[in-house]
């Protein structure tokens, strides 16, 4: 009689403080309850317990919540779910796989892993892009009875593309009683994250209902390995089937039309970002800036840039290098003074573009006192790209002795970039002996590139040692190397297209060739007293 007197006692203490504990939401509160519970020895319900972790976990108060889960002698289900989704909110994921751990050694005691728990192990596991742990949760999982619920198994199968688990993904798919387009959308979003874009094309091909996620997914994903026209190819189908750009679809093709210089299109994503209201999100303005930069119109930028009221680092940073990459290098200064007095701390983007601006104008003490206040001021650690920008001023200017040095002196393995920057440096002023160690390193990092030998060939011509004009073509020839084709990009009824030297696969080519023996035939006509020096060219 007296025991069931004290259950009900504790139950009402724990109906009275859950109440309490519903109602609040700050730590101070809670700090507060937790010392009256401490009074009632309620510290061992797993019901309160577990609410407390919940407050602590929107607080961001993990620490806390840690504390107040390992008083507790005998967690439940529900308390351990409650702490494995704290630490995953929280990213704390080593964390969460360490409890969920503690969990299965409890199965014996009747607390075994259910629906709620599994999406965020999962989660975890994607996370910390661990393939052999994926693997194993994924056993506990069909252990457990739950691989026919079909959320789980979509987070599966986002965590094996995570963990770049593709073919494991691929078999789950095709297990997979109930494929919904999330199932759909993750399997094509990681063969595109490979690069497999025609495995890729291949599944959305055969998708059922493609949402604007799918669409999108496609975009990206050729964007960023480089397949630019096929990007806006999927952009403008997805159009024709009726299916609305959002603001996330027009930021994955912007970069497609920036690369390809389609300057039509993006002005028409322009104003159809204005008409839908897109323009209040400030990445679609960073990406509309930088296509603006890329393809040459670089007023549209900056008016755009004026009219956008919250700028942040990346806004500043895309103008700058865009300003820079134009010529404007004492605009871009100027924009970087600007950005400073208006509080906004730059980032390593911002000195690759303020440094390259310093390159372009030939301000090689400012670009050095750049370079020194990223360390001195802001705590960046310069990277290759910074190192490649100094480089590259230093030998405009025609310190190249220095910028040797400087490569030398540098932190990290030169990448041939910086070689070939310095290379190109050396012929501008005829420096052999730096263009010979330059070009020593070009060897072992691009031994195919056949452009940096008919540079260093010109060099030797430059300077009128023949000798090493006729080493260079013998060593070109017993390598059997063959230049790189030269490729070229126009816009034609908002249609980007490619050409390729060497290329007649376009069924147009033929109607090309014809108009470019016309006009090399009206040219010699009109410019036949005009002496062309050619290049030297190294066959």
């Amino acid at each position: 009689m007296a025991s069931r007197m004290g259950v009900l006692a504790v139950r009402g203490l724990e109906d009275m403080f859950i109440a309490v504990l519903r109602k609040c939401n700050k730590m101070v509160e809670l700090k507060r309850i937790h010392a009256q519970m401490e009074k009632f020895s309620l510290l061992q319900s797993n019901f309160l317990v577990t609410r407390m972790l919940d407050i602590c976990d929107q607080s961001g108060e993990i620490q806390y919540a840690a504390l107040l889960f390992k008083k507790v002698v005998e967690p439940n289900i529900f308390l351990y779910n409650a702490m494995i989704r704290a630490y995953t909110h929280n990213q704390m994921h080593v964390l969460t796989i360490d409890v969920y751990k503690g969990m299965l050694k409890q199965v014996a005691e009747q607390i075994v892993p259910d629906r709620f728990t599994y999406p965020f192990v999962i989660r975890s596991c994607g996370a910390l892009l661990n393939v052999w742990s994926s693997r194993q949760v994924h056993g506990h999982v069909c252990k457990f009875g739950l691989s026919g619920n079909n959320m789980i198994e979509n987070s599966l199968l986002d965590m094996y593309v995570k963990c770049d688990g593709i073919t494991e993904a691929h078999n789950l798919f095709d297990e997979m009683t109930e494929r919904d387009v999330i199932s759909w959308n993750s399997l094509i979003s990681g063969h595109m994250k490979l690069g497999q874009a025609r495995k890729a094309r291949a599944l959305f091909e055969d998708m059922p209902n493609k949402t604007i996620v799918s669409w999108t997914a496609m975009i990206s994903g050729y964007a960023k390995i480089g397949c630019f026209s096929d990007a806006l190819d999927v952009f403008r189908r997805m159009q024709i089937v009726g299916m609305q750009p959002d603001w996330i679809s027009l930021v994955a093709v912007l970069p497609a039309c920036a690369q390809l210089g389609a300057l039509e299109l993006g002005k028409w994503i322009h104003f159809y970002a204005e008409k839908k209201g897109f323009l209040r999100n400030i990445r679609v303005c960073n990406a509309l800036i930088e296509m603006y930069t890329k393809c040459g119109s670089v007023d549209q930028a900056l008016q755009l840039f004026s009219t956008t009221s919250e700028k942040d680092v990346i806004t500043w940073s895309t103008m700058i290098a865009g300003l820079a990459h134009h010529g404007k290098a004492h605009e871009a200064i100027e924009l970087f003074h600007e950005m400073e007095k208006k509080n906004v701390e730059p980032n390593e983007i911002t000195f690759v573009g303020l440094l390259s601006a310093c390159g372009h104008a030939g301000l090689s003490d400012e670009g050095l006192l750049y370079f020194e206040s990223m360390q001195n001021l802001y705590n960046i650690e310069p990277g290759i790209e910074h190192y490649g920008c100094l480089v590259d001023l230093l030998g405009r200017t025609g310190q190249i002795d220095r910028a040797l040095k400087l490569i030398n002196g540098m932190k990290m393995k030169p990448d041939s970039a910086i070689w070939g920057s310095l290379l190109s440096s050396c012929r501008t002023y005829r420096n052999l002996e730096t263009a010979v160690i330059a070009m020593e390193h070009l060897l072992e990092l691009e031994p195919e590139d056949t452009g940096n030998l008919i540079l260093l060939a010109n060099i030797y011509a430059d300077l009128g040692k023949w000798d090493g004009v006729s080493k260079m073509r013998r060593f070109i020839r017993s390598k059997s190397m063959k230049k790189t084709p030269g490729c070229s990009v126009i816009e034609v009824d908002s249609v980007a297209q490619e050409f390729v030297s060497g290329d007649y696969s376009k069924t147009f080519s033929k109607d090309v060739f014809v108009m470019l023996d016309v006009l090399s035939l009206h040219q010699m006509e009109t410019v036949d007293s005009v002496e062309i020096v050619p290049e030297l060219y190294v066959e």
